[in-house]
């Protein structure tokens, strides 16, 4: 529905149209993670995290050994959540699509690019 939305806003507009950033929702958000990993970088180090579909998230950087958390997305927010070892609550993202990129956001961080790669891909090739 939003995507709708936002392209309905663009056709209307054509003289000043220009691109929307788009919240995914929920469904699109447990489609585009599920079963596949995000490449991108974390406050300037490259990471990989995989989305498993038994709710595994594994974060794995350079140099450093791959954590394992957990990984929801919460239906009435729209919000990709994690936990991770020593968390005492889960941290809620959105996740944004502009001009065909992804990106994280929280209420602590700004927009932060990644990509998804099909499958468990921790390990650059």
């Amino acid at each position: 529905m939003k995507h709708v939305l936002a392209a309905a806003l663009l056709l209307a507009t054509p003289a000043l149209a220009q691109p929307v950033a788009v919240q995914l929702d929920a469904e699109e958000v447990t489609v585009l993670l599920t079963g596949n990993t995000a490449i991108g970088e974390w406050e300037g180090t490259p990471y990989r995290q995989y989305f498993g579909e038994d709710g595994v998230t594994l974060f794995a950087q350079p140099e450093a050994r791959t954590t394992r958390g957990e990984w929801r997305v919460d239906p009435e927010s729209d919000e990709y959540q994690s936990i991770w070892p020593g968390d005492a609550e889960w941290e809620g993202w959105i996740v944004m699509v502009w001009m065909n990129e992804y990106y994280w956001l929280s209420r602590s961080t700004p927009p932060t690019v990644f990509e998804v790669v099909d499958g468990q891909q921790l390990v650059a090739e």
